[in-house]
């Protein structure tokens, strides 16, 4: 799951990428002109927009069920083990103590 993820967000970024671009070339040829050239591009950046936040959307409902699954797993844990929650709870604790009383 967690390789997807990083394949879905790295497609996002591309996709992103080209919708910039798309932008940039749209507003070079707008600059002087507006024909059937510039209604093609703006079709094909609505799309691309589209097709962006559609991916966007899945990605963040991806990285919501993680977090949630995280946080279910560590309730869980917690409950089962009370006692070596609280004992890496003070360890992780004494740990940060020590760093920061360096500083």
């Amino acid at each position: 799951m967690n390789e997807m993820t990083t394949v879905q967000k790295d497609k996002l970024m591309s996709d992103l990428r080209v919708v910039i671009n798309d932008a940039e070339e749209l507003l070079r040829m707008t600059a002087d002109q507006a024909g059937e050239a510039a209604v093609e591009i703006r079709n094909r950046i609505q799309a691309k927009m589209a097709q962006a936040k559609i991916d966007l959307m899945h990605l963040q409902e991806a990285a919501v069920a993680k977090a949630k699954a995280a946080g279910h797993a560590t309730d869980e844990f917690v409950h089962e083990n009370p006692w070596k929650s609280i004992g890496i709870a003070a360890g992780l604790g004494l740990v940060v103590g020590l760093l920061i009383g360096r500083r």
